[in-house]
């Protein structure tokens, strides 16, 4: 068992390396770095939603804070290093007191939706009144509607005059996206994640187990709130400005879009549902005839009228069907693969 796993994980590396090699041949670094940083975005939401049960409205939020976290420390620290883990530390403090908050009080999944919806726009409608000088933490304004620009992007830990940017910027994002992918495959593949699946299927079962369901729902909550939150510091580095758009519903919901297309309770769906989406609206954005919203929002009816599992199920599917009838050599190698994608 351990032997398997072990080969699924260098799959996954091999795979992983293939992608970030390749993917530069066929589009510029700058695009692929904000697909990549969505991509981890989307990953966040699927974790906590397709593997826990936790439908969050709010994952928008998350990732605004962690954005709104780097910035802010960045131009009081005047380098990238400290920044960095507190945007990733900051959202999942926060998301771990709102999910004690919620899952000990009980709350069903329609008050779930409904809360995290409500802080979102608390958090949309608080920066957006932000625009007056009394408005600073240490040396950083919020800004208001016009955000924090100017701040001190992604460097070189130790020398903040080595600016990442460019090709090596999307090296360290790529990277970064593997590695967080490579640990919410070693976190579902433990007793915790295994323990998370039960609770996603039948929480009463595995609450009379004796488990403690509310603070393993609350950690799984702020592990996805921290991806979020690494990812909205990425963004801020990528962009050099953040603006209280971040916090938006139309953020939210574009999430939620994502794992439905890419495939919820998949690990590599939400990526691909996240960077398919993100590419199709770049592309959308250098034309006026058609609305990006209204083809978004097409594209999910679709898919939940004709592909409700999304598109990594649906591959997988097509896959068995055309190779179950091959060698064991290669059902057994086609089997590796959907495991190192699917979840």
């Amino acid at each position: 068992m351990q032997g398997s796993a072990g080969k699924d994980y260098l799959t996954i590396i091999v795979f992983g390396a293939a992608l970030i090699w390749l993917l530069p041949m066929v589009e510029n670094t700058y695009t692929l770095t904000i697909l990549i940083i969505y991509g981890m975005l989307g990953l966040s939401l699927g974790l906590i939603w397709g593997f826990g049960g936790i439908l969050c409205f709010g994952q928008g939020a998350f990732f605004g804070l962690g954005a709104y976290t780097y910035a802010i420390a960045a131009i009081n620290f005047g380098e990238s290093t400290v920044p960095m883990l507190l945007a990733v530390i900051i959202p999942a403090i926060f998301a771990a007191i709102l999910g004690a908050m919620m899952f000990y009080g009980r709350l069903t999944e329609v008050y779930l939706g409904v809360i995290t919806l409500v802080v979102t726009l608390i958090l949309f409608k608080f920066i957006n009144s932000t625009a007056g000088p009394q408005y600073v933490i240490g040396d950083a304004r919020l800004g208001g509607y016009n955000g924090i620009p100017g701040f001190q992007t992604l460097n070189v830990p130790g020398d903040p005059g080595a600016y990442l940017w460019g090709d090596s910027y999307y090296y360290v994002c790529a990277v970064a996206l593997l590695l967080v992918y490579l640990l919410v495959t070693w976190l579902l593949r433990s007793s915790f994640g295994r323990i998370a699946l039960g609770i996603r299927e039948n929480e009463t079962r595995i609450s009379l187990m004796g488990y403690d369901v509310a603070a393993r729902k609350t950690v799984l909550f702020a592990i996805g709130a921290a991806i979020a939150g690494l990812a909205g510091a990425l963004f801020a580095s990528w962009g050099e400005i953040v603006t209280p758009t971040l916090f938006s519903m139309a953020q939210s919901a574009e999430i939620i879009i994502w794992c439905i297309v890419g495939g919820l309770g998949t690990r590599f769906g939400p990526i691909l549902g996240a960077a398919g989406l993100a590419y199709m609206k770049f592309l959308l954005g250098q034309q006026s005839l058609v609305d990006n919203t209204l083809i978004t929002g097409l594209i999910l009816v679709l898919f939940v009228l004709f592909l409700p599992k999304g598109i990594v199920p649906a591959l997988a599917r097509f896959y068995r069907a055309v190779l179950g009838n091959g060698s064991p050599g290669k059902r057994k190698n086609t089997h590796r693969i959907r495991r190192a994608t699917n979840g």
